[in-house]
């Protein structure tokens, strides 16, 4: 990623999974972001491109498992995702695109 990313390189798409649906109840949404994007920079981005508030952005990486299909060994890549917490009275839909 270059020095400047834009919002758009920071955030990859939304995790919609049944635990981020009971996170989203506590005003918590669930990103994918690239892996070298740094916290500030996911919280700039999701206040531009979402126009909300937010309070707090924690991170973590999901290493990739190893797959088998047909016999044949693959990997699966890391996945760095980001949760957001957003100030209260504030609430992104995911399921709407940009």
């Amino acid at each position: 990623m270059s020095s400047n990313p834009t919002h758009y390189d920071v955030i990859v798409s939304p995790v919609i999974t049944e635990k981020s649906t009971m996170a989203s109840e506590n005003g918590q949404v669930m990103f994918n972001v690239s892996p070298t994007a740094t916290k500030p920079q996911i919280k700039k981005a999701v206040e531009a491109l979402f126009s909300v508030k937010v309070k707090a952005v924690n991170t973590l990486v999901r290493k990739g498992k190893e797959k088998r299909f047909r016999g044949m060994i693959g990997h699966q890549s890391d996945v760095k995702k980001a949760i957001v917490t957003l100030e209260d009275g504030q609430s992104i839909d995911v399921t709407t695109g940009l």
